[in-house]
């Protein structure tokens, strides 16, 4: 077998292999779901609210099944065709610059990822969303939403691509360059984005005097957390499903809670999701986090680097010669095992973190009813899958399963 053939092969496989083990995870998670009602929810799930949740989640994963399938055939066609090669032909007749061809050429891949995409996400928010009862959100604000993200993503994204085809095409050990350049990025945006970019989005206002903001101010007192600021998020302009976040380094933390939010829960559940995030913080895990992400893009650079011009690689989609901004697409494709990998073990250490902030939730706020109350509570609103196959947890879940969590927080009682 020659170079060529064996990335072709590989490629093709570890492609098709990935859908495979979709196909088999959206299976068996399907048919877990006649499981009967767990014990420990039949305090706030009917049998009418828990056959609603299944179907929901029935629904739900045969519809992102049908996406997947969807783009991995518009993919392959794309591939088997000669797609690639005739983009970089497109591209050339346009510009001379490698810069300039790497910014037009994945513009225009990104953007028919999008309209491909488009339909099926205005299916699954005002169909598939809306039929249970979640989607709030209006034809306009959901276009709106979409050409923000497109203007933001161009913004943010290809002056990054640009230096990163810039380092790749003229230094020896770019990979260095690029990891430290975005490695830089990526921290500053912690501190942009949730003061000025998620602003674009979602209305921030700030939480009114009175007894939550009180209770909220004692919690992060007792837990030694200091908060500067207190906001609430219009989340029910697009959804009835309720979050809550926080942002900042230091003293110059924030607070986030979406309107669904405060609305659904009374004060001591509020009080326990928030100690939940606390727990995040005072546990460790968002700097551990932040810490695997830095050595993630280490290890993708590297790899990058080491791979991004190998004939063998552009010659498995029809190239004659390596192009280095088809590479840096290339790459991504062949590094998709690595990251499935690399998600089943984040998840695995996710799992962990969630368990270690639930434990403080129930020791912050005196004991694990509240906590647990909130999470049937939020169970209940989202439709939660409650009975989800081990092998969808594995490869997916950043949470452990809901039955998990309130069987760790009750015997923490």
């Amino acid at each position: 077998m020659t170079a060529d053939n064996f990335w072709f092969v590989f490629l093709l496989g570890s492609v098709l292999g990935l859908f495979l083990l979709e196909v088999v995870s959206v299976v068996l998670n399907v048919r877990h779901l006649r499981q009967p009602l767990p014990e420990a929810f039949r305090d706030v799930f009917d049998a009418e609210a828990f056959a609603r949740s299944q179907a929901y989640s029935r629904e739900s994963a045969r519809f992102e099944l049908v996406v997947s399938a969807v783009r991995l055939a518009v993919f392959l066609g794309f591939w088997l065709a000669g797609g690639f090669p005739w983009l970089q032909g497109l591209v050339a007749g346009l510009t001379g610059s490698p810069i300039v061809q790497g910014l037009i050429g994945i513009s225009l891949l990104h953007l028919a990822g999008a309209l491909i995409g488009l339909p099926f996400e205005w299916y699954d928010t005002f169909r598939l969303e809306a039929k249970y009862g979640f989607n709030k959100t209006t034809p306009g604000v959901f276009v709106t939403d979409r050409l923000k993200g497109l203007v933001l993503g161009a913004l943010i994204g290809l002056p990054v691509l640009a230096l990163l085809l810039w380092l790749f095409g003229a230094f020896p050990k770019a990979w260095l360059w690029a990891w430290l350049a975005v490695t830089g990025l990526m921290l500053v945006l912690q501190y942009v984005a949730p003061r000025y970019l998620m602003p674009l989005f979602n209305k921030f206002t700030p939480l009114e005097d009175g007894a939550l903001k009180s209770a909220i101010h004692a919690l992060a007192e007792r837990c030694a957390f200091p908060v500067r600021e207190l906001f609430v998020i219009d989340g029910s302009r697009r959804s009835t499903k309720g979050n809550a976040f926080f942002a900042g380094f230091g003293r110059n933390k924030r607070i986030a809670l979406f309107d669904t939010l405060i609305e659904k829960h009374p004060q001591p559940e509020l009080l326990a999701v928030l100690a939940h995030e606390i727990g995040h913080f005072k546990r460790g895990h968002i700097v551990q986090r932040l810490a695997l992400g830095v050595v993630q893009l280490a290890v993708l650079f590297l790899l990058m680097g080491a791979v991004l011009s190998h004939p063998g690689l552009h010659a498995a989609f029809g190239l004659e010669r390596p192009v280095l901004w088809l590479g840096l697409v290339f790459f991504m494709i062949l590094f998709e095992p690595a990251q499935t990998v690399i998600g089943i073990l984040s998840g695995l250490w996710s799992r962990k973190h969630e368990y270690e902030a639930d434990a403080y939730a129930a020791q912050a706020t005196g004991g694990p009813s509240d906590m647990m109350a909130a999470l049937k509570r939020l169970a209940r609103d989202s439709l939660s899958n409650l009975t989800p196959h081990p092998l969808t947890v594995f490869l997916h879940y950043s949470h452990p399963p809901m039955i998990e969590r309130l069987e760790a927080l009750r015997r923490l009682g």
